[in-house]
């Protein structure tokens, strides 16, 4: 029987943006099939991933982490490494993992910048709970093709 619950990860930088995505992804997939966990940043994501997507519990795991620019090029390998370990845990455990983590280029810690990033993460989200289902719904298709 093929799982109805989703887990959510989500970094606790930039907590304030990066919830938002779970209020998107909140919108199309009812609170009570969802379990959340916090973890401290986007490099933690990929480890309870794979933890979470290899327990057989859930249908999809999704991530949501803002990994910001500060002026010394780290962001660049966090952000790749994250991407990279999120789909590793996909593929090795057959179990969609959706990535809602955002690098901007411009990013600065202004009201301005902070609005325009919390509505962005609430559409993210929103697009991976459509991804989560879709693929849900096509991979139900193929095995009763099969």
């Amino acid at each position: 029987m093929t799982p109805t619950r989703y887990a959510f990860i989500k970094a606790n930088w930039h907590a304030d943006i990066v919830s938002r995505a779970l209020d998107g992804f909140l919108e199309l997939i009812p609170a009570e099939q969802v379990d959340v966990f916090d973890v401290p940043g986007a490099f933690e994501m990929p480890l309870l991933a794979r933890d979470l997507a290899a327990s057989g519990r859930y249908a999809a795991v999704a991530a949501a982490a803002l990994v910001v620019d500060g002026g010394i090029y780290r962001h660049d390998f966090v952000a790749q490494a994250v991407v990279d370990g999120l789909m590793r845990a996909g593929m090795d455990t057959g179990i969609p993992v959706l990535s809602v983590s955002l690098t901007p280029h411009h990013f600065q810690e202004t009201d301005h910048h902070r609005e325009i990033f919390r509505s962005h993460f609430v559409q993210k989200g929103r697009e991976a709970a459509q991804a989560a289902l879709m693929i849900g719904r096509t991979r139900a298709e193929l095995s009763q093709a099969a």
